[in-house]
């Protein structure tokens, strides 16, 4: 017989809130790295915000320090809100529906521009439309799974 509420025995969270949790960790971490020199190339260029900064995460991923704070409060929040399943849902849906309209608007602005105070580049912008698509995916499958494992009970 299937669990009404979706909980495993590890820890008592679904798949829903694990998967919240690992995307929140996996931001925590990028938020850390962004922050590390050698991982971080041109670190010495870093600027608090704006596309004049030169820092590149892993050589690919042009970072400011405001772009590895929000790394930083995306993780905290994934985690914080992974410990309901509904907060496990928005973080990833809304989550996802922020990284798309994040990519929607880099590939808009011109990278150059003071409108790229975050900032972004090519990569980050091809970035975050996997990760719109990823959060999305998973808050819709997992939900799916959930409220059909619930039926069934």
């Amino acid at each position: 017989m299937a669990n009404p509420n979706n909980r495993t025995v590890e820890g008592g969270r679904t798949t829903l809130q694990r998967a919240a949790q690992a995307v929140g960790i996996v931001f925590l971490l990028v938020g850390i790295l962004g922050f590390i020199p050698g991982i971080t190339s041109n670190y010495d260029t870093m600027m608090f915000a704006g596309h004049q900064s030169e820092a590149m995460l892993l050589g690919i991923f042009q970072v400011s320090i405001l772009h590895n704070i929000v790394h930083l409060l995306f993780g905290i929040a994934g985690l914080a809100m992974a410990r309901t399943v509904s907060g496990a849902r928005s973080y990833l849906l809304v989550g996802g529906i922020i990284y798309a309209v994040l990519w929607i608007y880099g590939l808009v602005i011109g990278q150059e521009s003071s409108a790229n105070f975050v900032p972004v580049n090519t990569a980050d912008n091809w970035l975050h439309f996997l990760l719109a698509v990823g959060m999305i995916g998973l808050a819709l499958a997992l939900s799916r799974g959930a409220r059909d494992r619930s039926r069934r009970a």
